[in-house]
């Protein structure tokens, strides 16, 4: 196995949390979940965080609803089930809850 072991356990994680996610999704969330931003996280903690920051502005109208004026808080509220729809999906092993706050 080569890499670091903090990109062997971003990679485990991301494995375990989204095991039927296209390569496509996986990789930017790979290098998110990687990035400095995230560096002083747990591997699954930067993962989800990762995860959750893709979906909402790869797969929903996150970034349509911002455009349009909605605050962050309301355009996050509106894309809760679009987001829960990917992760289930990608048979995710846990979904957004509306009511924690993740990021």
């Amino acid at each position: 196995m080569r890499g670091t072991s903090r990109q062997r356990a971003v990679g485990k994680a991301l494995s375990a949390l989204l095991p039927m996610a296209p390569y496509a999704d996986t990789e930017p969330i790979r290098e998110a979940a990687l990035s400095a931003k995230f560096r002083t996280l747990p591997p699954t903690i930067a993962v989800w965080l990762a995860t959750i920051a893709h979906i909402r502005h790869e797969h929903t109208a996150y970034d349509r609803l911002l455009a349009e004026g909605y605050d962050r808080d309301s355009a996050r509220f509106f894309v809760v089930d679009e987001i829960n729809a990917v992760l289930t999906n990608w048979r995710a092993t846990r979904l957004l809850d509306p009511n924690d706050e993740e990021e």
